[in-house]
């Protein structure tokens, strides 16, 4: 006689959601890689992605579309209810409950009836968009004697942002809320405190797809040491999965930095030759999203004056190519940190630009550009 299947629901003990004022924690793997689509339209372009061991490849239905960078504030909800929970010494599970409420106030959206089918349109597409990836998985042979690359070449795992999802009810029909289920991948990356960051509440705020994408490239590479670090813009391009042709890209970077839209950070362009750099260290006061700043205000203080939001004149940009990097980010960047070659960024094989002088290497530039 066969066996009646057990679903995944009935093996997994459920959780039922804290109370929304929680600090917001984002998975570290998902703010370094290109994990998401940064458009608002509908996307159905695969996402493929190759540094080094690690490997990338996101696919959504047409139905749907790919899961947005809005889309995975729903994410940042279910990781910081996970941390809080644990960090209590509650017992904490894959499959959560919550109402439409509790999210949608977690991540600053509307409470309204269209917020809610939004809400719902982006659950849908969390659960059909599908990840295979080789981020912390095992080596597929580590014994292996043909050469380094069999040795280092790395597991595939596939999986959906979300299981599953449901909407749940009373006895008498009447809403509860919503249930879902997330992957075992992210569940266990979120229960490992060195894959996690506090994260700024005003990032909730950010409108533009690429200031979030960049917001969490920032707070995941430049963490909150003082030096700061900085990234190619080719580099980061890649890193983006963006569709835009790369002077778009640049164009809207540079928009970016000149709004100085990132909530805690502060952002400079620095120039070498034939490229230029996205530099970015921790702002010396809060400031508010796409704060103003007096006009001709600048970043450098004068030794022995107190941290102010305004400071004195200091140097205007260069093209100086002798310009000293930033300290590498040892702590939390710890899979960009060495310059392997004349290219910058984590991936020496596939991050090159078509120009092979575009990214040829500063004698100075001992840390690396990523």
């Amino acid at each position: 006689m066969a066996r009646s299947r057990t679903s995944e629901r009935q093996q997994l003990e459920l959780f039922r959601a804290l109370p929304s004022d929680l600090a917001p924690r984002d998975a570290q793997d998902l703010m370094a890689y290109p994990f998401f689509s940064l458009a608002k339209s509908p996307r159905t372009t695969p996402i493929d992605y190759r540094s080094g061991a690690v490997a990338i490849r996101v696919e959504a239905v047409p139905k749907h579309g790919m899961a947005t960078i809005w889309d995975a504030d729903i994410l940042i909800w279910a990781a910081s209810q996970i941390v809080e929970a644990r960090d209590n010494g509650l017992r904490t599970s894959r499959l959560m409950a919550a109402t439409p409420y509790q999210i949608l106030t977690f991540i600053g959206r509307g409470t309204g009836a269209r917020d809610y089918q939004r809400l719902k349109a982006a659950l849908d597409r969390l659960q059909s968009t599908t990840v295979a990836t080789t981020l912390r998985q095992p080596p597929r042979n580590p014994r292996a004697h043909s050469g380094n690359a069999d040795r280092t070449a790395r597991r595939m795992h596939r999986f959906s942002w979300i299981n599953e999802w449901t909407e749940r009810s009373d006895a008498r029909g009447n809403p509860e809320g919503i249930e879902l289920i997330v992957p075992d991948w992210f569940y266990k990356a979120v229960l490992d405190d060195a894959l996690i960051l506090t994260i700024d509440r005003a990032y909730f705020g950010l409108t533009g797809g690429l200031d979030r994408w960049l917001y969490r490239i920032v707070r995941k590479h430049g963490g909150k040491q003082a030096s700061g670090w900085r990234f190619d813009f080719r580099h980061l391009y890649l890193k983006s999965g963006s569709l835009s042709p790369f002077k778009r890209f640049a164009f809207e970077l540079r928009a970016i930095v000149k709004r100085q839209a990132l909530p805690g950070y502060h952002l400079s362009l620095e120039f070498e030759p034939r490229r230029t750099l996205l530099a970015f260290e921790p702002a010396p006061c809060a400031e508010a999203v796409d704060a103003a700043v007096l006009s001709g205000t600048r970043t450098i203080v004068p030794s022995g004056t107190a941290p102010s939001c305004y400071r004195e004149p200091a140097p205007g940009l260069s093209s100086d190519a002798q310009t000293d990097n930033r300290a590498p980010n040892l702590e939390s960047n710890k899979e960009s940190n060495f310059y392997r070659d004349r290219h910058s960024g984590e991936n020496p094989e596939g991050d090159a630009s078509p120009d092979p002088t575009t990214d040829a290497p500063n004698p100075r530039n001992a840390g690396g550009a990523s």
